[in-house]
């Protein structure tokens, strides 16, 4: 009996596995782009299988490894996750077992790379293939943009991983492009199955803003059992938009990123259980989730991106039955959407503090930062933060060397006499030093890594193996907090202000790439052509028919999108009268200082950046009072005001 019959129970492999499979299973690397729903995963869980060593999977979010991991062990493969809501006792049990080759399947964050604990770990084990989850991270053309996804064609040769395989269910042509010669993948191992799924009748109907909660509530009421989620942008949405629901008598929750774990864990479960009939959601909640009988998907408001529709609509029907996405669509909620965008693109005076902080604090060819620190000092946010170095990478201005936590602490659990016991000579010479250098308050002594290197020349590499070492040998509990990133500075000669206006508009091109990006949703929802068809070419797919004959424009449904309600003009708007608190609050806090029109501009479109939350801007009279006017028409208007 083969492997996929007697482990996965499956009696074939869909179309483009097998594909996939046998490359991975003849050494060479690949990459799936299948729909959602159409089993990317078992290109890398049967393959898994057989390879010799250990597949690790980078996945960027918690649920997704979760998801997978409880199908890996329903199904008795020894599958295991190393995140940071875990404890020391069971990472070190995870590693322990990769090390002795118990397990086969390792599933990590990206993030997770860039820890010296587990980098020392990983350096040790063989290795034998690289899964990239969601591998239109790693793409700047591409939605979702993780910059530490950047990183991994270097971790790969780094680490000697032979093979890499990507998976994703959307990437358009260009973001492909980019996977493909970053990894090195033959034309021929880039497998792509098609975007167009029958079964889904993609539905929009064109609703004032005000109707919206009643036609929704008209929907859902009409489809009562059916297993359904509801999207919106904003975290107060889902939970006013669920109340209403509630008191309609329909089973539902709201699911978004600002509640506790524990209670996003337990309506999950009730929901993938068919306890719960309906999830109103951020996009906080989906990504893994493979709930197959899932009925309806309504965007409430308008999605980030054709590319986040198109996942979003994909956990629908996965059971091939038929199944409706319907989109509620108007403008309302477009400045919301666009104002996340604007909101990502730093001030030149940001980038500037930025390229000044390195200047200033590099020694000896080297520079430390913490990224809270960085992104409070720079006010930009923490995402394009990293965008930021990692284009500074790009230009050959920084390399990042490593990445550690400033400061280890732990805690005896066996008296320091009988720690020095366990060893000789000058091994044991080198673990005095470590007792010694490590300050005991009452319960917890914390490494001085500066003293040690001063008094015995220990290298902190070998200082942190050790202390893994007792760790997992259970002599002590270990402790590690701030992480810092290490770059090397292998241009200081700079031109500062070149530099911060070419990294500028840099931004700013991307500010324009995402805008493009929701009109280009925008046209898609107006279409006047299939939107089955139009959908799939938008991925590059012309294998799709031209009328699917179940979509609503197929059913003589084009939607007109309702007109914005008109706006008090800007031009009659007192500034001062505004802005006037906020300017005081900034001045007292910066020295002086005036604001920029672009900071006045966020404070008025109620923008969240790291300096808003330092001053408490939510407090300040006439943060976001002007949230309903386009952001670009609010930034003309301060120049000229």
């Amino acid at each position: 009996m083969t492997t996929l019959q007697r482990v996965f129970g499956f009696s074939q492999l869909r179309p483009g596995q097998e594909t996939v499979i046998s490359a991975v299973l003849a050494g060479r690397s690949a990459a799936a782009i299948f729909p959602t729903g159409s089993g990317k995963s078992l290109c890398y869980q049967l393959p898994a299988l057989h390879l010799p060593h250990l597949t690790v999977v980078v996945s960027p979010l918690l649920a997704l490894m979760q998801d997978q991991l409880a199908f890996l062990h329903r199904h008795a493969i020894s599958a295991a996750s190393i995140d940071s809501a875990q404890s020391r006792e069971q990472i070190s049990e995870t590693m322990a077992k990769a090390k002795s080759g118990e397990l086969k399947i390792l599933m990590i964050s990206v993030e997770r790379l860039k820890n010296e604990r587990f980098r020392n770990f990983i350096a040790g084990v063989p290795i034998s293939l690289l899964v990239v989850d969601e591998a239109h991270c790693i793409s700047e053309w591409g939605h979702n943009f993780r910059p530490d996804y950047l990183k991994l064609p270097d971790y790969q040769r780094e680490f000697g991983i032979a093979q890499v395989l990507l998976l994703t269910a959307t990437a358009t042509p260009p973001v492909i492009a980019d996977m493909q010669k970053k990894f090195a993948i033959a034309a021929d191992d880039v497998v792509t199955t098609g975007f167009y799924r029958p079964n889904l009748n993609l539905l929009v109907e064109p609703v004032a803003g005000r109707d919206k909660q009643r036609r929704l509530e008209q929907w859902l009421g009409a489809r009562q059992g059916e297993p359904s989620i509801v999207y919106v942008t904003q975290q107060k949405t889902a939970e006013q938009v669920a109340e209403q629901l509630s008191q309609r008598g329909l089973s539902v929750s709201a699911y978004h990123a600002g509640m506790a774990h524990d209670v996003r864990e337990a309506i999950q479960r009730r929901f993938m259980a068919g306890e719960l009939g309906c999830i109103v959601a951020t996009i906080a909640f989906g990504m893994g989730i493979d709930k197959r009988d899932i009925r309806n998907v309504v965007h409430f408001d308008l999605p980030k991106s054709v590319e986040n529709y198109s996942q979003e609509i994909g956990r629908a029907g996965r059971d091939g039955e038929p199944s409706d996405c319907l989109v509620l669509a108007n403008r309302d909620s477009l400045n919301v959407l666009e104002n996340f965008v604007y909101g990502d693109t730093p001030e030149r005076d940001g980038i500037e503090r930025v390229l000044e902080e390195i200047r200033s604090n590099a020694r000896d060819g080297q520079w430390e930062m913490t990224l809270n620190a960085l992104s409070d000092h720079s006010n930009i946010r923490q995402l394009p933060l990293k965008t930021l170095l990692v284009q500074l990478e790009l230009r050959g201005i920084i390399a990042p060397r490593y990445a550690y936590f400033a400061e280890y602490r732990f805690k005896y659990l066996i008296e320091p006499d009988a720690l020095l016991a366990r060893f000789e000579g000058e091994r044991r010479q080198f673990v005095e030093a470590i007792v010694s250098a490590s300050t005991r308050a009452r319960t917890w002594c914390t490494v001085d890594f500066d003293a040690l290197y001063r008094a015995h020349q220990a290298e902190r590499s070998r200082v942190v193996k050790a202390l893994d070492f007792f760790q997992e040998r259970g002599w002590i509990e270990l402790e590690s907090k701030q992480m810092t990133d290490v770059y090397a500075l292998l241009k200081p000669d700079f031109d500062g202000q070149a530099l911060a206006a070419e990294l500028h508009d840099y931004f700013v091109a991307q500010e324009g790439s995402e805008i493009r990006r929701i009109q280009a949703m925008l046209e898609l929802f107006a279409s006047e052509q299939c939107l089955s068809h139009r959908l799939a070419q938008y991925f590059g797919d012309e294998q799709a028919p031209r009328q699917c004959g179940h979509c609503s424009v197929c059913r003589g449904q084009v939607a007109r999108l309702p007109e914005l309600p008109s706006l008090t003009p800007l031009a009659t708007l007192d500034c001062n009268a505004l802005c006037g608190a906020f300017i005081e609050r900034y001045q007292a806090a910066r020295g002086g200082e005036l604001p920029s029109n672009e900071c006045l501009a966020r404070f008025l479109c109620g923008i969240s950046v790291p300096l808003f939350t330092r001053l408490k801007a939510r407090q300040i009279p006439g943060f976001a009072a002007l949230e309903d006017y386009p952001y670009g028409d609010i930034r003309i208007w301060l120049n000229t005001a």
